[in-house]
């Protein structure tokens, strides 16, 4: 990654931030790396509760799959940024497609039908039912007779 000297930092915050706001954050340097799919999680009596942050996704953009104990969250965005003069000519047109995918794993036994998931307010909140500790099975030892 390349650095730029520290006399451009205040003219590239400045110019380039308002044309390139992503809804999951844009990255400048290391240090500004915004999280992508902020989650939180909480342990309720019977199960979790988690709580990711997708502001400006839609329902049908977003999408949850259970497979092999992992409950994996997609999104995608697409952003259309065209402003036109009074002639119809363009002053600014600017397109933005981008996806983000987190995976949890929430064990083998869950079923797609166990997790409720809504999403209100640009936040996706999923409950996942705790599942009880199985204990290992013990092998069984079978041995063969010896006559004699």
């Amino acid at each position: 990654m390349m650095y730029m000297p520290s006399i451009f930092n205040h003219f590239t915050d400045d110019l380039f931030d308002s044309f390139f706001e992503y809804p999951y954050g844009t990255r400048k340097t290391l240090e500004d790396v915004k999280p992508v799919m902020e989650t939180d999680i909480k342990e309720h009596e019977n199960g979790y509760e988690l709580q990711i942050s997708m502001p400006g996704v839609k329902k049908e953009n977003i999408t949850a799959e259970l497979k092999d104990g992992y409950l994996t969250i997609a999104s995608t965005v697409e952003k259309n940024n065209d402003e036109k003069d009074e002639n119809g000519k363009y002053l600014r047109r600017e397109r933005y497609t981008g996806s983000a995918r987190r995976s949890f794993f929430v064990g083998k036994d869950l079923k797609q039908e166990d997790i409720k998931a809504k999403l209100e307010n640009g936040v996706l909140t999923l409950e996942i039912p705790k599942q009880e500790a199985k204990k290992p099975e013990v092998e069984e030892k079978k041995y063969i007779a010896i006559e004699g």
